[in-house]
């Protein structure tokens, strides 16, 4: 393929780029042909970039997921070490570019998480190259590359219809999520027209995805926020053990994983005629939430250990309920100690957030840890970035946010940022863009 064929990349204030190259054959057209044979494209490439690896043993850096599927990649796939989520303001005028922005990341997308380069490597030494080149010498490590839609995509603060997306709009996504206590929410670490997330074991690798996309999407769209992640709070992996949090307690022990499927279908994926016929284009995709939450580590760090079990609900060491047993255990909230008190507390974090407590409700957890540093008095600037993939945050997730207002973590807490956004069923064959139902007349 001609690099150039993608068009020259314009500033966000200047005109719209020019939809046609100068053969007269359309930028979509250009795109689309090469979707179609763009991992091949590099292939000679690839053979070359794994030697160039000096011929480490196979191992988890070898790991590469499909790009295509019913379900985008990144909401089931075991959770890697390391995440790098970027929001996007589009600047783009109109629809068509907008479907160019998708079309070109897509492309991008499938050759990075098969471990390629952006596209074949330019042969003149006079123009900048296609790929940055940080990740030449690295496998895939796993990499996968989720893409979602925020509510201002289909109409902006002010209203605006930008797009003619406005009555697509998916039902689930029109609501904000209410305002809880012991927040903080910053609105320009917030919501965007356009999420992309990164996963990976090694950071590099998803920084270099993150990199690029942001790359190809200048004159398209800008960075609104961003934010990395590592050590995984979660497991999705049916094998994955339990990580810990960085109050030190192991962490989504009832979770959801990828393999229960019959949870996933009524807790996760959306179905046709949820929320409508017109947001139809949502089925077998997903909602993710997004909250940055502080966790004041030098305050908790000197409770005694019992108030910090008691406000778990969990053993620190083993992660089993209070109630005993050991971390697979199901917490007995009826158990009472001599006293008559319950042994897990009711404000405990177990005895709300449990599903048992919540009438059966599970999201599919998929957070991360961060730091971004110290402030000026020396305490750590770090905790969470809890994300949760479900079927409709209305249902599956504002609620158990209300909830856990009242839990004895919330002391220890502060909400920094929030975040939805509607993640599109996965790439089905034939199709040249990710969320390309949404543009299509409905059936």
């Amino acid at each position: 393929m001609d690099p150039q064929t993608i068009g020259p990349r314009q500033p966000a204030d200047a005109e719209p780029p020019a939809h046609t190259t100068d053969t007269g054959v359309t930028r979509r057209v250009v795109l689309a042909g090469a979707l179609a044979g763009g991992v091949g494209a590099v292939a000679g490439f690839a053979g070359g970039r794994a030697s160039a690896g000096g011929g480490a043993a196979p191992g988890i850096g070898e790991l590469s997921y499909p790009f295509r599927g019913e379900h985008q990649q990144g909401v089931t796939t075991p959770a890697q070490q390391q995440m790098h989520l970027t929001a996007f303001d589009v600047t783009a005028r109109d629809r068509d570019s907008l479907i160019d922005l998708l079309t070109a990341w897509t492309r991008a997308a499938e050759n990075l998480t098969q471990g390629l380069p952006v596209d074949s490597m330019r042969v003149s030494k006079s123009a900048p190259p296609d790929d940055t080149g940080e990740a030449f010498d690295l496998p895939a490590a796993g990499l996968t590359i989720t893409f979602g839609f925020g509510r201002t995509l289909f109409r902006d603060q002010q209203g605006r219809d930008r797009f003619g997306l406005g009555d697509r709009l998916p039902a689930a996504l029109a609501e904000d999520i209410p305002r809880m206590a012991a927040e903080k929410i910053d609105p320009g670490r917030s919501g965007g027209d356009l999420v992309v997330q990164a996963c990976a074991e090694d950071p590099l690798v998803a920084l270099h995805a993150v990199h690029n996309l942001t790359r190809i999407a200048f004159g398209w769209a800008t960075v609104r926020w961003t934010q990395l992640g590592y050590g995984r709070t979660s497991s999705t992996g049916a094998g994955q053990v339990t990580p810990r949090n960085l109050f030190g307690f192991k962490d989504g022990t009832a979770s959801l994983r990828g393999n229960q499927d019959e949870l996933l279908r009524d807790f996760v994926w959306v179905a046709e005629g949820d929320g409508g016929g017109a947001a139809d284009w949502m089925a077998g995709g997903t909602y993710l939430c997004a909250r940055k939450i502080r966790m004041t580590m030098e305050v908790w760090d000197e409770l005694p250990l019992r108030d910090q079990e008691n406000a778990v609900g969990r053993d620190k060491i083993s992660g089993a309920p209070l109630s005993g047993g050991d971390e697979s255990s199901a917490p007995d909230f009826t158990a009472r100690t001599p006293g008559g008190s319950p042994v897990i507390p009711e404000a405990s974090h177990v005895a709300l957030m449990h599903p048992t407590r919540n009438a059966g409700v599970q999201m599919l957890r998929r957070g991360y840890n961060y730091t971004d540093g110290s402030d000026e008095l020396g305490r750590l600037d770090a905790g969470l970035f809890f994300i949760a993939f479900v079927r409709d945050p209305r249902q599956h997730f504002t609620p158990l946010l209300a909830r856990m207002q009242f839990d004895l973590l919330t002391q220890y807490l502060q909400h920094l940022t929030n975040s939805v956004f509607a993640i599109p069923p996965g790439l089905a064959e034939g199709q040249i863009y990710v969320g390309q139902g949404l543009f299509e007349d409905p059936v």
